[in-house]
């Protein structure tokens, strides 16, 4: 059994796994479809830099499948996640683990904390991640929004973020998130690139936002008094610019399961409820800091620790 790095000798592997892989990372799909697979891992072999690793078992008889598993992670990032494992039809081998060890091996040289993934908790992919010490840490529902774009939009409280209002977000994401999903994704720390709802000085809504060629990944972030605004957040997003009629995926997680009343009765199509899995590659540890004792008046610094007293025997 051996694994390596995937390249261009794989290809063929790689077409043939296309149309027949399990996927982990909802966004990634949505947004780009399932061409990502042999875009992907062709990245990862011609450009390791943009965090992209694919790595293909090979079994010693010729007669047992070949596997193949992608990750994502991006150099300085705590979080990597799980792109894809494929084939399908290999889901249950007993030789899958040990090419996710490898692949956590990788990413865990390259500074990662944790490998996320997403999954039905309905399916044998989900017992598979358990069976490798993945954990659920919240869940979550993707919403498909419907409806066309429509010439005038009355949501006029939107506005795309800036800088000035990180602090705001960062407030609004503490005091919305539970402290465990924040021990694994922390508050947004730089420049943010999407939308938020202010009335007057009080930011109330933040909405992360992803384009790619096949749809648009919305993940809100929402202040349960703020009243109405899911509905001007379906109305912004329908009529996002340069949306171009590409469908827009809305995931709303467990703890604000309130939003999804409101997203039925606006005509939303629910997916199925998932669970989001992390693998902890690292632990947490509080380290103590020492602090050197300063002279005093140019003498020594005081001794504190205990030591033993002799005496001379007369």
């Amino acid at each position: 059994m051996t694994i390596r790095p995937f390249d261009w000798r794989d290809l063929p592997i790689l077409l043939r796994y296309r149309h027949h892989a399990l996927f982990f990372d909802n966004a990634l799909v949505l947004t780009r479809g399932q061409t990502w697979i042999p875009a992907g891992a062709i990245l990862s072999y011609f450009a390791p830099a943009t965090g992209v690793f694919t790595y293909l078992l090979s079994h010693d008889r010729d007669s047992d499948l070949p596997l193949m598993g992608q990750v994502i992670h991006t150099a300085g990032s705590q979080i990597a996640r799980l792109s894809f494992l494929a084939p399908e039809a290999a889901i249950e081998s007993q030789a899958l683990p040990q090419l996710i060890d490898h692949m956590i091996t990788q990413i865990g040289w390259r500074g990662a904390f944790h490998l996320l993934a997403e999954v039905d908790e309905r399916t044998v992919a989900f017992e598979m991640l358990r069976q490798a010490s993945f954990a659920i840490y919240v869940r979550q529902r993707v919403w498909q929004l419907s409806g066309e774009s429509v010439a005038e939009s009355n949501s006029t409280l939107w506005r795309a973020s800036t800088d000035n209002d990180l602090i705001a977000v960062r407030s609004l994401y503490n005091n919305l998130v539970p402290g465990l999903v924040q021990q694994v994704e922390p508050p947004p720390a730089d420049h943010l690139h999407s939308m938020v709802y202010c009335k007057g000085d009080d930011l109330l809504a933040y909405v992360e936002l992803r384009y790619g060629l096949r749809g648009i990944w919305v993940h809100p972030f929402i202040h349960p008094d703020a009243e109405d605004v899911i509905i001007q957040l379906v109305d912004r997003m329908r009529n996002l610019r340069n949306r171009r009629s590409r469908p827009i995926y809305l995931c709303v997680r467990s703890y604000q399961s309130w939003l999804e009343n409101a997203l039925e009765e606006l005509g939303a199509a629910a997916g199925p409820l998932q669970a989001v899995m992390v693998k902890h590659l690292a632990i947490a540890k509080r380290v103590g800091r020492t602090f050197a004792l300063p002279a005093l008046e140019g003498g020594q610094p005081e001794v504190t620790a205990p030591f033993a007293r002799s005496e001379s025997k007369k």
